[in-house]
């Protein structure tokens, strides 16, 4: 009996998914990592509106993710 070849895809992808999480996640970081350098710039009159801002949009992208791996 030959090997199925959507056993040898799903090889594959289990592989390379790690490093598109990894790539995601560094690009994440950057982002952060400079909008948080401008905020700084910006003083602190506008951190507590952007920080209600990020916040509530971690916490809607959370929920989403959740709800989308229920299904």
């Amino acid at each position: 009996m030959g090997e199925s070849p959507t056993l040898a895809a799903d090889a594959l992808l289990d592989l390379v998914f790690p490093v598109w999480q990894f790539v995601i996640g560094v690009l994440v970081l950057v982002t952060v990592v400079v909008s948080v350098s401008r905020l700084i710039r910006r003083g602190p009159s506008r951190m507590g509106g952007a920080m209600l801002l990020a916040g509530g949009a971690a916490i809607g992208v959370a929920v989403i993710g959740y709800l989308v791996q229920l299904l």
